[in-house]
């Protein structure tokens, strides 16, 4: 038997993007199978699903900006190719026989027709196995500095926040002279703001970065 669960996620959890997708264990993390959340009057995303009861699923939302986002609800650590990765999680309640098909909503509940992603969004951007931050979003990374830091296992803003000054000097070198040049002084800065969803702030450095007031 299934379950009608409804997902939102908050607008302040969306700025910056104008769509978003719901990817989780329910459609294999396949942008394929992903379902477009509708925007609602309040700025929020929401969309319905039909869920097996009696089952938890791991589950984020992939703006159309390149970020993963969470909800407000439960959240649980899973491992993700030896990393840790924070994901949403619902638990979906068993339904007894006796029982009648309950609506479980994790926020405010509107009942949304889902439609199928489009083939065309984000598609270099999402992958099921290991969830990619758009490091581009950093000033000083570009496409090639980006590709090289994921060959380095630097996937999130998490990592690369953490990441030493040291190490990554070596990794740039690593990729050869075109690289070596490049300053990473002020990424791990840069990118534990946007780890923490900071990007007002965020954009305030890279001015004074660039030179700007």
């Amino acid at each position: 038997m299934t379950t009608k669960i409804t997902f939102t996620l908050p607008a302040a959890n969306i700025i910056g993007a104008a769509e978003c997708v719901l990817l989780g264990e329910f459609n294999d993390w396949n942008l394929d199978k992903g379902i477009y959340l509708q925007k609602q009057a309040d700025g929020s995303m929401t969309a319905e699903l039909e869920l097996t009861a009696g089952k938890d699923y791991q589950y984020r939302y992939l703006l159309s900006n390149g970020r993963w986002v969470n909800d407000n609800g439960e959240k649980i650590t899973s491992e993700m190719h030896g990393y840790p990765v924070v994901n949403c999680i619902v638990r979906v309640p068993a339904i007894t026989k006796t029982e009648k098909p309950a609506v479980t909503k994790l926020s405010k509940p509107k009942t949304v027709k889902a439609k199928p992603v489009a083939q065309s969004v984000l598609r270099a951007k999402a992958t099921p196995a290991i969830l990619k931050d758009d490091l581009t979003k950093v000033e000083g990374i570009g496409k090639k500095i980006e590709a090289l830091l994921y060959k380095n296992k630097i996937h999130s803003y998490k990592q690369l926040s953490k990441a030493t000054i040291t190490n990554l000097k070596a990794i740039l070198e690593s990729g050869g002279n075109k690289f070596s040049m490049h300053n990473p002084g002020s990424w791990p800065k840069q990118a534990k703001l946007a780890a923490e969803g900071k990007w007002e702030d965020l954009e305030i450095l890279q001015k004074h970065l660039k030179g700007g007031k």
